[in-house]
């Protein structure tokens, strides 16, 4: 465990036996006292830990930060090649880390931050198991994934129509009816497509900084994640077919913990108005949405300081019964 510093404690990894197979975990922060947060990262098949570097360090001081590559993802896809992800399988995985961390850091609730696919997996888990979570922070949440491409497609339209950009607007008028009917395969090709030209006019990340470079200064980045990047598309087949068909609107919106949804103002790939609209429809002890200016799908590297600044605000709401609205939101 992460001793009670006054500096921090970086970088304690670790392989632990989680539902028959070994699955990577990284630890970070500076006191076992602080709450456990566990990271879901999205994708699926991209794993945050190795990222972590980029947008956590501050993080440590309110949390007890746990990275988690899941099944069929990053340096556990790489100790478990054959072993592909099912959303059900996932379910379990993620109860047997909960219980892990539980018992490693003697908490009887953790802290639950899902991230874009993250999302996914992290609304299923807090309807089945909500005594296992003690709140539940969704980060670019994932509402209904057909509606959010519509979104996402219309965006870009407009933006490359603004331009007069006649080179893009041949490449999107070429993926046809998007998203199409079927969120398959062929769909897949396409939404990569798409997330080139929203690449182009800044409709994903709201930052200058480089996926890549992040990752290969990464001090925990190996040649082998590469791999595992390019494998994870294969394992994560059956995950992506579901994320296709996902709507949250298909269950009741009624929860028994409480939720904070963090998105980017200008984050065209789960946008904002299909969270602010759901938000209204839930029914939770507490809800907040916190919407962070000049930020895309990846807020949390577009606007460090102030989706620190939310995070802290959700701290204290917990532990204290009210929080700060943060600065600048």
């Amino acid at each position: 465990m992460l001793k009670k510093k006054s500096k921090k404690a970086m970088g304690v990894e670790e392989y632990v036996l989680i539902n028959g197979i070994h699955q990577y975990l990284l630890h970070s922060g500076t006191t076992d006292e602080n709450p456990v947060l566990l990271f879901l990262h999205g994708g699926p098949g991209s794993a945050a830990s190795l990222f972590a570097h980029a947008f956590q360090d501050n993080w440590e001081e309110l949390f007890t930060v746990i990275h988690w590559d899941q099944r069929g993802t990053g340096k556990t896809l790489m100790k478990n090649p054959e072993s592909y992800p099912t959303v059900d399988v996932l379910l379990q995985d993620l109860l047997e880390v909960v219980h892990y961390l539980k018992s490693r850091y003697h908490k009887p609730k953790i802290v639950l931050l899902g991230h874009s696919w993250g999302s996914v997996l992290g609304s299923l888990f807090i309807k089945s198991h909500p005594e296992e979570v003690a709140y539940y922070i969704g980060v670019g949440q994932m509402i209904n994934k057909r509606a959010s491409e519509r979104l996402s497609y219309a965006k870009v339209k407009e933006a490359i129509v603004q331009a007069n950009d006649q080179s893009a607007l041949k490449k999107l008028e070429a993926l046809g009816d998007y998203p199409g009917e079927q969120l398959d395969t062929q769909w897949l090709k396409k939404s990569l497509q798409l997330r080139k030209l929203q690449g182009k006019y800044h409709l994903t990340m709201k930052s200058h900084v480089s996926p890549l470079k992040t990752l290969v200064t990464s001090p925990l980045f190996h040649f082998s994640d590469l791999s595992a990047l390019i494998k994870g598309n294969k394992a994560n087949k059956e995950l992506m077919t579901f994320l296709g068909r996902f709507d949250l609107h298909a269950d009741l919106a009624e929860y028994t913990v409480p939720l904070y949804y963090i998105v980017g103002e200008q984050d065209w790939q789960t946008p904002v108005a299909l969270t602010q609209d759901y938000v209204q429809s839930i029914n939770a002890p507490e809800k907040k949405i916190y919407i962070i200016p000049n930020a895309g799908h990846m807020a949390m590297i577009d606007q460090p300081v102030l989706f620190l600044n939310v995070l802290r605000d959700i701290k204290n709401r917990q532990e204290n019964g009210k929080g700060t609205e943060p600065a600048g939101l």
